[in-house]
């Protein structure tokens, strides 16, 4: 799966705060997650974010 910097995650499951999408801050062994709606930041290893992401909006495909 690629996942760049600027991207934005779409999981399965949601942040409590209600919000399924997070924007990538960082890219690794871990990735730097941002929440969308509350702005919560953390990280999180790359295995368990590409098995618990459902779809990858690319940072190209939206236009910015």
């Amino acid at each position: 799966m690629e996942i760049k910097i600027g991207d934005v995650l779409v999981m399965k499951k949601p942040h409590p705060c209600g919000c399924f999408e997070f924007a990538v801050l960082r890219v690794g062994m871990d990735f730097r997650l941002r929440c969308t709606g509350c702005g919560h930041e953390f990280l999180i290893s790359r295995q368990k974010a590409e098995k618990s992401a459902r779809q990858v909006i690319s940072k190209e495909s939206t236009g910015e």
